[in-house]
Order: structure tokens, then sequence, then C-alpha cells
């Protein structure tokens, strides 16, 4: 089988890019990561792209006068490297208009709550399952969704449950959570890498 060529965007430390190379190398899953982009010099991400000798390059807003250069360039970036699925791993900048409509439909985000549901503005990282926990919910999950021009909104490719128990603190919930992001994500991108992903009227078929 064909592999995908994925760029990932991480602005910290990379779990779910380290889980993503792991079933590449272990031959779950058929992609290759072409390149990974932070705009933090300093993360993680960067460092388990060089341990596995992927590109990496760091490129920030702060490295360019206007959004367009920082457009223009992250745009080139995926070009000379024929990027076939942008994978947001943790990447904590919202990509432009410009970009996603670029890339329509092959942009994905993996959440840490079912979405619709504790979404949105400031529900990232640990907020998520704060937000979980301060609503009695029984039930959190994942979600890996298009990325499209509102934040948390793209259609859904694929959900998994996971429970709450009696006794979860945010910590405790966000581990058990993070499990499940790292099996569902590459899971996710298995479909794309066998053209199973079908998009009509904003909603994702999956072929069997």
């Amino acid at each position: 089988m064909k592999k995908i060529k994925l760029a990932v965007l991480a602005s910290g430390g990379g779990t779910n890019l380290q889980s993503i190379i792991d079933n590449i190398e272990a031959g779950r899953l058929s992609a290759e990561i072409k390149v990974v982009i932070s705009n933090n010099s300093k993360a993680y991400a960067l460092e388990r792209a060089r341990k596995h000798n992927i590109k990496d390059i760091h490129l920030s807003h702060k490295m360019f006068e206007t959004k367009e250069e920082f457009d223009e360039k992250l745009l080139e970036i995926f070009k000379e490297n024929q990027i076939e699925l942008v994978v947001l791993a943790g990447y904590m900048k919202i990509l432009s208009p410009t970009v996603i409509r670029a890339y329509k439909n092959r942009i994905i985000n993996i959440h840490p709550a079912l979405l619709p549901h504790f979404g949105g503005k400031g529900m990232y990282g640990i907020h998520v399952h704060e937000a979980v926990l301060k609503a009695g919910a029984k039930v959190t999950g994942v979600t890996v969704h298009l990325v499209d021009e509102v934040y948390d909104h793209g259609a859904i490719i694929a959900q998994r449950c996971v429970p709450v128990e009696d006794q979860d603190t945010p910590e405790t919930l966000a581990a058990r959570v993070l499990k499940t992001e790292h099996q569902l994500y590459s899971e996710a991108i298995q479909l794309f890498a066998e053209e199973k992903v079908e998009v009509k009227d904003n909603r994702v078929y999956i072929k069997k």
C-alpha cells in the first residue's frame, strides 16, 4: 500500500506525534512523516523528529512581517514535501483561512473530548478535563475531525468514548484520554491512507 505523506504540526511535547511515529515503525500505519513543524523552537516534538531522522522546522509568525508571508512559507514547505495530509498534534496556533482552503479536507486535528461538547475557545489541554468533571459528565472521549475555519468545528472523522470515574481528577482523566488519543489518531490517519474518507455536504463518510 502507498504511504500517505504527512506534515505534523505541534507546539509542545509531541506525544501524539510519537504514537504516530511508533505506529509507522511497527507497520500499523501506512504513512510517512515528511516534516514536523513547530511554532515553538523549544518544543520537544522537534527533538522527537530529530531522533527519528525526520525533517524538523521551527516556523513562527514572529519570523515574518505579515501573516501572509507566514502562510506563503508554510504552504511552500507543504508543496516541497508533497504533503497529502496535515496533522495537528497539539498545535496551539490557528491556521489561517488561506491555508485551510489550500488543503481543504486534508487537515485534521484531535480533541480530548466528544465534540461538539467541551470544544471551542479556551477548551484545550487540562481545561477540557476540568470542564468535563465540573459538568458531572459520566463519559468523555476523543474526537478526530477535519479542520475548517471555525475552532473545533470541522466534520467528525472518528470518536471514541472514555468513561469518567468517580475518583477522577483532571490529571487522571487526561492521562486516560491521552491513551485513547494515541490509538485513535493513527487509526484515523490510516483511513486517509486507504482512501476511505469521503466528504459530502460537510459530513464525513467512511467507505467500506
